[in-house]
């Protein structure tokens, strides 16, 4: 059963490493107020397990694959949410497949075939980020990689593609040129700030324009937000300069909303 519904905003929503359960109930209370108070939000709950393209050998990479698919499968027992996680080797996409409902192709590894393939054989929707060195026209050919290998729902994540040296530029014509494939599109709103290596052996960001290129994705034809959402970000191990604090998460999905329905 396909889980994109075009009807609603598609929310990937979660930590950015599933460190610990605390940080994922807390998470997932506060997404399960906004399903029942935002009927047209299709919340999927997202975190990762491991961290593997860290900028430094001793950066914290997370709780690793047995403890963070137990994890996920507590999320999705106790509440319900349907699951996302990004995985690394084709052959994690087995295991990774017989939990989650999502599997997530990092950017960095997006033009790898076994991935791919391994990926579309769960029978499992694969979203794929279009890798930071690629150009939207260029995402026909892992899509077709997916299509031929059996996927049975794919969905296209931009995350930006690098501009000079730390910096990302979201091209929003990507998402007019990704939607004429015939899968939806999605902005990565919380990666696409990122300042990767630019704060001294880790990715730096800037959130505050996090909103911003969300609005205007929507407002460009994406069909979903891709966004990272932690309790305490500054004491988050990932991505802490660039995911939304959960308690501004509401508010940030208010003005999204009226953005998704004015172009519908």
């Amino acid at each position: 059963m396909a889980i994109f519904d075009p009807s609603k905003l598609l929310l990937i929503a979660g930590p950015c490493s599933l460190e610990s359960w605390s940080v994922c109930e807390q998470v997932a209370d506060k997404l399960a107020v906004l399903r029942d108070t935002k009927p047209e939000l299709n919340i999927i709950f997202k975190g990762s397990y491991d961290k593997a393209n860290r900028t430094s050998l001793g950066s914290d990479r997370g709780p690793g694959m047995e403890e963070g698919l137990a994890l996920l499968s507590r999320v999705k027992k106790e509440y319900g949410f349907p699951l996302l996680t990004d995985f690394h080797t084709a052959e994690q996409a087995g295991p990774v497949g017989q939990v989650v409902d999502v599997l997530q192709v990092p950017a960095f590894l997006c033009r790898q075939t076994d991935l791919l393939v391994a990926a579309a054989q769960t029978g499992k929707v694969v979203n794929v980020k279009k890798g930071q060195f690629l150009s939207p026209q260029e995402m026909q050919f892992v899509v077709s990689k997916l299509e031929e290998a059996g996927a049975v729902e794919i969905w296209q994540t931009d995350r930006g593609t690098m501009f000079g040296y730390q910096n990302l530029v979201v091209d929003m014509r990507s998402f007019a040129i990704m939607n004429a494939l015939g899968h939806p599109t999605i902005i990565d709103a919380t990666h696409s700030v990122q300042l990767p290596g630019a704060a001294g052996g880790k990715s730096g960001g800037q959130r505050e324009f996090v909103p911003v290129l969300a609005r205007a994705a929507l407002a460009a034809g994406a069909s979903g937000v891709f966004m990272e959402t932690h309790p305490n970000p500054q004491e988050a191990i990932s991505d802490a300069a660039s995911q939304v604090p959960l308690a501004e998460l509401e508010g940030v999905l208010d003005s999204l909303l009226k953005v998704w329905k004015a172009v519908r």
